[in-house]
């Protein structure tokens, strides 16, 4: 262990020019904080495609859950990218509600959840139809070959545990097609869960 920890902001990573260069590349860059050598550690999540974040109580699943959506929010205008979040706790991201990046207002009920991602499975299909009529494999493509982009969908779940509790077979059967599949249609998702 570190003999002179120090405290690691969001605004180290996001001050560097590494950072700078990384998110003119990278389709959805990600800050995660500074590595052991002391540089900038960052992810591109278009390239992962999905983040599962797992651990106890405060052991920091929603700090991490923040600097994500920040170094989203912060990097990506709303026609670049649109964010759904799921938050049953009603606690960590309700206070995101109504910044222009949300395509849906926050989903705090267990059975509201349930349609809207039953309606982002059916936004994926669509997606796909899309891409296949313009000829291509995935919306990278899509987006340099057409004027009208298509937005990059990030959904988030807070609490995974819980909405099981509520409606386990819906959501799971809805999650897993999303996590298949979504990734060419720029679909990503970034759940947090305690087991």
């Amino acid at each position: 262990p570190n003999t002179n920890p120090t405290q690691v902001t969001l605004r180290s990573v996001m001050d560097s020019s590494e950072w700078g260069r990384f998110t003119e590349a990278a389709a959805l860059p990600v800050p995660l904080g500074l590595g052991s050598g002391g540089g900038p550690v960052m992810a591109d999540l278009s390239r992962m495609p999905h983040i599962l974040i797992a651990g106890s109580t405060g052991s920091g699943k929603s700090v991490c859950m923040n600097a994500i959506i920040t170094g989203l929010i912060m990097t990506k205008t709303p026609l670049e990218l649109r964010l759904i979040m799921i938050d049953p706790k009603r606690v960590e991201l309700t206070p995101y509600q109504g910044i222009p990046h949300l395509y849906h207002p926050v989903v705090v009920e267990a059975d509201r959840a349930v349609i809207v991602l039953k309606s982002l499975v059916d936004e994926m299909m669509g997606r796909f139809r899309q891409l296949e009529q313009a000829g291509v494999k995935n919306i990278a493509s899509y987006n340099e070959k057409n004027k009208e982009t298509m937005p990059y969908l990030v959904v988030l779940v807070d609490e995974l545990a819980d909405l099981m509790m509520s409606a386990a077979f819906d959501v799971e059967q809805s999650l897993c097609r999303l996590a298949q599949l979504g990734r060419a249609t720029g679909i990503h998702l970034i759940v947090a869960t305690q087991r």
